[in-house]
């Protein structure tokens, strides 16, 4: 398991252990979690160990021993030692709409459920920073500060919590413009496995930057809780821009489409959000949303700024998409057409998976240098419809980064193979174009060979060390 697991490595289900304890262990550890958190802060019922067992990927649900409630940082930190003083797995669960299988239980141990500690704890306005505990999620913030003027940006599609969003180094349709969570972070409060509480910036500091030796902070986002259990987050703030306008274009290839993209970005103009679906996907969304947009590759955008400001942007990008055999822009200027608009593109997901009623889907993750982004969605095009695999593509391209929403049937051996055969290729085509295997999703249960690629072996031989330094749990 790749959280703070005894053992990293790929186990099989039958090879899992119920429990690494003896059955009076057993009975003396809850005692102690409930002596911590109480009664109520600690279950070992199936439905809720199940519950704390999976998230939103493909893989099979591996649920914990036993799943503790802590309400605070204190608590969090008691039953951190008590799990590294009998040698426990410990896995941090927020909101459970991971995509990588990193919440699963390989070897059982004990899920840390951080949903009641849901608290915005210190708003500075003048500052344009807030702190928050891992309960709140990224919608909950946002309406939190709907009469401040404020906004966090950082949008994943999902109502992600802020603090899981920094253990995977979220980013999502918003990140061409505002950054990912690692621009984004400026202080975290951490709990490590033998139960120390660590403030990576120092203890109530948030400065916009600082080069104070080594950048702690960015070291545990991403870090997918190897490291430790993320209690309260400090993030950055924006003002909410005077004017959004968003636009779709269709375009008669995927080359074309993607060609704008670029170029649009090569321009220079600071636009907001760059989506784009293609023919499949786009028709997956008109069934599922009941739209009418026309079955083409089809860059979404969005514009903020001032009135002034956006009519240059709007005015290059047009010259651009024309240049390129684009349609004219179908415009969204009130909140709620845009609404509409983006919720189409939100719910790629489910309208994927719509497809192919009754079948699981899984999404790819490899970002490229934006220069090469017309290249290899062109090339992983062409292998879907050989190798004849169901997966409609859409991508944060003002990043370089895209997804392919793979649906297929679990149950069949030959479709599972064909698409794991697939999704090898298009990460190692990612890598050769001097990309990444994971854009956004993190590595979860199935890309630790594809790291090691990836980074190299020094570099998996450091991360190791830091992960076994005096008090962590190996």
């Amino acid at each position: 398991c790749p959280w703070m697991s005894p053992r990293l490595g790929i186990h099989r289900q039958e090879d899992r252990v119920t429990s690494i304890l003896c059955a009076g262990a057993v009975e003396r550890v809850i005692s102690a979690f409930r002596s911590v958190s109480g009664d109520e802060g600690v279950s070992v019922g199936s439905a809720v160990r199940e519950q704390h067992g999976r998230d939103e990927s493909v893989h099979r649900c591996r649920p914990p021993d036993v799943v503790v409630f802590p309400r605070s940082v204190e608590e969090v930190s008691a039953l951190a030692k008590i799990c590294h003083h009998h040698q426990l797995p410990m896995i941090p669960f927020g909101t459970g709409t991971g995509l990588e299988g990193g919440v699963g239980a390989l070897k059982g141990g004990v899920c840390f459920s951080l949903r009641r500690m849901d608290q915005v704890l210190d708003l500075h306005q003048e500052d344009f920073d807030v702190t928050v505990e891992p309960g709140v999620t990224r919608k909950g913030l946002n309406s939190y500060l709907r009469d401040t003027g404020l906004w966090f940006p950082v949008d994943p599609g999902a109502d992600a919590s802020l603090c899981g969003m920094a253990a995977t180094s979220a980013s999502g349709t918003n990140a061409v413009r505002y950054g990912t969570m690692r621009e984004n972070v400026l202080n975290l409060e951490v709990v490590l496995a033998d139960g120390t509480v660590l403030h990576t910036a120092g203890k109530g500091r948030r400065p916009r930057k600082t080069s104070a030796s080594y950048n702690l902070t960015n070291l545990f986002v991403g870090s997918e809780g190897t490291l430790g259990i993320i209690t309260k987050v400090t993030l950055r703030l924006y003002g909410i821009p005077e004017s959004m306008v968003s636009a779709v274009c269709s375009f008669p290839s995927v080359q074309s489409a993607v060609d704008s993209t670029v170029q649009i970005l090569q321009a220079g103009v600071a636009i907001a959000r760059i989506e784009f679906l293609d023919d499949v996907m786009i028709n997956a969304c008109n069934r599922f949303n009941n739209l009418s947009y026309e079955v083409t590759p089809t860059p979404f955008l969005e514009f903020h700024g001032s009135s002034k400001s956006m009519q240059e942007q709007v005015s290059i990008t047009e010259e651009i998409t024309r240049d390129n055999g684009g349609s004219d822009f179908a415009w969204a200027e009130d909140e709620e057409t845009r609404g509409r608009l983006w919720k189409a593109r939100h719910d790629a997901w489910y309208a994927a998976l719509a497809l192919r009623p009754g079948c699981k889907a899984y999404s790819t993750d490899v970002c490229v240098p934006i220069s090469r982004l017309p290249q290899i969605i062109v090339e992983t095009k062409e292998d879907l419809i050989r190798n004849n695999i169901t997966g409609p593509i859409a991508g944060h391209v003002g990043d370089g980064n895209f997804h392919c929403l793979i649906v297929l049937d679990p149950n069949d051996p030959d479709e599972v193979q064909r698409v794991h055969s697939f999704t090898e290729r298009l990460a190692r085509r990612a890598l050769a174009m001097d990309g990444t295997c994971t854009g956004e999703h993190g590595i979860g249960l199935e890309k630790r060979a594809l790291l090691r690629e990836e980074v190299g072996p020094l570099a998996i031989e450091v991360m190791l060390g830091l992960k076994a330094t005096p008090g962590k749990v190996l």
